[in-house]
């Protein structure tokens, strides 16, 4: 257990921080499941709507540091290849 008071202001940063990370890594997940089950659906117009949303997703993530930003480009860049092959 903190000692001290600026460790037990640091314990509960992360705290807040690790809640709030969590969330956003949440969300990103679900964006990108929406986008495989259009895709596995073959529904190329739901497809194209749930990677717009969630490219915006794990484009926030990243900007937040939640995501690593070449992690976040590998998402997205497979997510749109799919979509892509998808509708051609």
């Amino acid at each position: 257990m903190a000692n001290h008071a600026s460790s037990e202001k640091r314990n509960r940063q992360r705290i807040k921080r690790t809640l709030r990370n969590r969330a956003v890594k949440s969300s990103v997940r679900t964006h990108v499941k929406h986008v495989r089950e259009a895709i596995a659906a073959k529904d190329v117009k739901a497809a194209k709507a749930a990677l717009l949303e969630a490219t915006v997703e794990i484009s926030k993530a990243e900007t937040k540091g939640v995501l690593p930003k070449r992690t976040a480009s590998r998402t997205v860049s497979r997510l749109a290849a799919a979509v892509h092959k998808l509708g051609a």
